[in-house]
């Protein structure tokens, strides 16, 4: 039943991108490359529409199949079509920035609040026995505020051919190999493995050279659902939140190195540039390819086996989150992330 449902997914997830990519050609939703672009050539956006529909649906079958819990369900329908139809609206025609964080606030809110809020949490002090704190309301909006950044900045790294698609897809599946690994979550594993299969079926024309964008439809909506993938993973077990936290290391080190630099410099961090590290890295590489596919690398080889060993607690979180970050850390010096462009 369920190989059944997640071969559909796929098969209906590439066909609905092909004729978002008709779709968008005829009413000339083209990205048009300029100075701050990593692309070259004039592209089609908005492709991203796909995985949200496909998921949606996906885990209404779920449901039906008392597979997905009613909180749950509402948590990621909610807030994943709210964020969706605002980047879809976006990819149309500007909203302006305060409005579309009105609106990612409350869809924030909103699925924290279905998945019964943040819960108490072990907190990874190395060396230090387990602190348990529950940290009330300002938990809450730390919460809140943890799901905003990650939508954010999903559709911040959303900059090359394939890049978004191979982080959702790995994170995602490592996720899943760590609940089947801790047999008593074992039913956690279908949610990330539906959403990893139905952006392999975007992937097929998202791959470099990219035949369609995702737009900020796509990117905000995967931003939003894995933040409250990794919530919903917390009420289980703290562990599995740090688990989260380490396989999204390459784009949460990147996404929020380059803002904190441009903050520094007092650059308007809402305008568009292209000073991410994995932007500085295409263009030194001459390649969108070779950056996407390092960066599964990274996620598969160092950061899962990093996530796996703190979420079945062969490590200390502290130390896994230090093992993970430190080298992301120092990738993203090196590709000088936040360092100014020249034009």
């Amino acid at each position: 039943m369920l190989v059944g449902l997640f071969i559909v997914a796929l098969l209906l997830a590439g066909f609905l991108t092909g004729w978002l990519r008709r779709y968008a050609l005829a009413a000339s939703l083209i990205d048009i490359p300029n100075a701050r672009s990593s692309h070259q050539l004039p592209t089609p956006r908005g492709g991203g529409l796909s995985i949200v529909i496909v998921f949606l649906l996906g885990l209404l079958s779920l449901f039906c199949l008392d597979l997905v819990t009613v909180s749950a369900l509402w948590a990621f329908l909610g807030a994943g079509s709210i964020v969706a139809i605002t980047g879809f609206l976006d990819d149309h025609g500007h909203i302006a920035a305060r409005w579309r964080l009105l609106v990612h606030f409350s869809a924030a809110a909103w699925g924290l609040y279905c998945l019964g809020g943040l819960p108490t949490l072990t907190l990874p002090v190395p060396g230090f026995e387990l602190v348990t704190l529950d940290l009330g309301w300002i938990g809450q909006l730390l919460a809140v505020l943890y799901l905003v950044w990650l939508l954010n900045l999903y559709n911040f790294m959303d900059g090359i051919d394939g890049l978004a698609s191979i982080e959702a897809i790995t994170v995602s599946l490592g996720a899943a190999l760590l609940y089947v690994l801790q047999a008593e979550v074992i039913a956690l594993w279908i949610a990330p493995v539906l959403l990893a299969v139905t952006v392999c079926g975007f992937l097929v024309w998202n791959f470099p050279p990219a035949k369609i964008f995702m737009g900020d439809a796509g990117s905000g909506f995967l931003g939003i659902v894995l933040g409250l993938l990794s919530i919903q993973a917390a009420w289980l077990d703290s562990s599995f939140l740090w688990s989260w936290l380490i396989l999204l290391a390459v784009f949460i080190t990147d996404a929020t190195w380059t803002l904190f630099r441009r903050l520094l410099r007092g650059d308007k961090v809402y305008q568009a540039h292209c000073s991410h590290g994995y932007q500085y890295a295409a263009r030194y590489y001459q390649s969108h390819k070779k950056v996407s596919l390092a960066v599964a690398v990274i996620n598969l080889v160092w950061l899962l086996p990093v996530a796996l060993c703190v979420g079945l607690k062969h490590i200390d979180a502290g130390l896994g989150l230090l093992l993970a970050y430190v080298p992301v850390m120092l990738l993203a010096i090196f590709f000088r992330a936040g360092q100014r462009e020249v034009l």
